[in-house]
């Protein structure tokens, strides 16, 4: 007689998420045995940090079943996804930086008392041999903010096993590792598996899944497209089910290449470990994309470019001249505008008014007396109406708070605030991320016209689609490096996604 198969400690089924009317995902299926590390694959946008909210509580699904085992279940909220088993490591690690590494494996935990006062010597006694498990030399009383990123993946990988979970979802962990310490953590994953420990590992690093998991799971636009093992899991196969069954949308006209010129020359710009030897030039008039997949360095390019950050090595030429910015204002000063990822965190004051916001990169330019240093507000309502005007921007007037203003209409603010000030390089982080299909066609009308003027602009965006419909040439980035640059009828979609998922050689990754 047979033995019974076992059961999927977790199993989803043809689960559905919409929001705004926009389907995240679409029927998406997975099965995780107990103690097997299951990889979770796709191109940015393809559903799997949508899957992970829906398992960690975090968010609802329209429609399908969680499944846990045997039993259909709803997680409901994190705390419940806790008592079910499940913990989650995300790349962002999340710590409470001036308490303990005991105390922060110990939040939301009961801890043992004596005298009606947490008895931490005691908590200690449980924790120290589950820290000691994983590698943990740090003390236990360090505070978390002394800890490397390494460390404090140990810390959240020790939490998870004092919480007792039976399944840990690492999200990118090791987009932040060297060589040397992703391989140790590669080895904490094995004993965990090895425990009966199940791990969904979601990465984009195909060259670490292949080496680590038994079963792989690909979504693609929102819905579960493959699962490989054995001898179908191969790097060619996957790449093939995260790119395939694209239709190729033609690509916009494109006059002949580029003889304008050179604004912005980069030779072997480095900041370890993010971004490593890049090297591209930027001409007038010109878009030029930055592709690739999250963490693959691409805002870390665009602070060194910007002056928020300093180059380990290389060098720039700006518009004939050696360029190295200490700093934002130094290189706004020099004719450089950036619109940040974060347009709500980074680029806007939101309880300011839309004339506030968009009159910050000109002020000089609306003094009510050259020899006196305050605001003409008439100067900069009349600025703002023509930004209002020329923008299409949806407002109630100059003087309505922006943080009110719709994500499509805050960012033309930000965009605004750069063609009053007419940098000669405009970078944008993003341009598009949270904003509607409409809003999205006008701001890729905006970056064209402001090529069109002459500006030199370098889009950054990790969506596939968003690049072959406006850019002259299109750079990828993988780990860190500048892998290879489309022009014309190579920009792709396909093209894009394929050279994301680049291999480079894990040895010359920082150490």
């Amino acid at each position: 007689m047979e033995a019974p198969a076992a059961l999927p400690f977790v199993s989803v089924s043809d689960v559905t998420k919409s929001y705004g009317g926009a389907q995240a995902l679409r029927g998406v299926s997975i099965a995780i045995m107990p103690g097997e590390v299951h990889g979770l694959v796709g191109a940015n946008g393809a559903g799997k940090s949508t899957l992970i909210k829906i398992l960690a509580g975090l968010t609802e699904p329209d429609g399908g079943s969680v499944v846990i085992d045997g039993q259909a279940v709803s997680i409901g909220n994190p705390h419940r996804a806790n008592e079910f088993g499940m913990s989650f490591i995300h790349q962002e690690l999340a710590f409470v930086p001036g308490m303990s590494v005991i105390e922060n494996i110990m939040l939301g935990l009961p801890k043992k008392t004596r005298f009606g006062m947490v008895d931490w010597q005691a908590v200690a006694r449980d924790v120290e041999p589950i820290a000691r498990r994983v590698g943990m030399t740090a003390p236990l009383d360090t505070t978390a903010k002394e800890l490397s990123t390494a460390e404090n993946w140990l810390v959240s990988i020790t939490r998870a096993l004092v919480r007792k979970a039976r399944l840990i979802v690492m999200d990118e962990p090791t987009a932040s590792l060297s060589a040397s310490e992703a391989e140790k953590l590669f080895a904490i994953i094995r004993d965990l598996s090895a425990s009966g420990i199940a791990v969904l590992y979601v990465s984009h690093r195909l060259d670490e899944i292949l080496s680590l998991c038994g079963r792989v799971t690909v979504f693609r636009d929102g819905r579960s497209v493959a699962e490989l093992s054995g001898p179908s899991l191969t790097r060619g196969a996957l790449v093939e089910a995260i790119v395939g069954g694209f239709v190729e949308a033609a690509p916009r006209a494109r006059g002949p290449a580029t003889r304008s010129r050179t604004m912005l020359s980069v030779r072997e710009l480095t900041r370890l470990p993010r971004v490593i030897g890049a090297s591209f030039d930027l001409h007038e008039g010109e878009v030029l994309g930055l592709g690739g997949l999250v963490g693959a360095g691409r805002t870390e390019l665009a602070r060194l470019l910007y002056g928020a950050d300093r180059a380990d090595g290389g060098t720039m030429i700006f518009d004939g001249k050696p360029f190295a910015p200490g700093s934002p204002a130094a290189a706004v000063r020099a004719g450089f505008g950036l619109v940040p990822e974060e347009r709500r965190a980074d680029g806007l004051l939101l309880t300011k008014s839309l004339a506030f916001n968009v009159s910050l990169a000109r002020l000089g330019s609306i003094l009510a007396s050259p020899a006196l240093p305050f605001i003409s507000f008439r100067k900069r309502g009349d600025l703002a109406r023509s930004m209002i005007r020329d923008l299409a921007i949806r407002a109630q007037s100059p003087e309505q708070p922006v943080g009110r203003l719709s994500g499509g209409n805050q960012q033309k603010v930000m965009i605004g605030r750069w063609l009053v000030s007419a940098p000669k390089v405009l970078i944008l982080d993003e341009p598009t991320r949270g904003v509607d299909i409409g809003a999205r066609g006008e701001i890729h009308r905006l970056i064209g016209g402001l090529a069109a003027r002459g500006m030199a602009v370098l889009v950054i965006s990790s969506e596939p689609d968003e690049l072959p419909d406006l850019c002259d040439r299109v750079l990828v980035m993988a780990e860190g490096r500048i892998v290879r640059e489309l022009s014309g009828p190579e920009i792709t979609r396909k093209a894009i996604i394929e050279a994301s998922y680049a291999a480079t050689e894990r040895g010359k990754r920082h150490e």
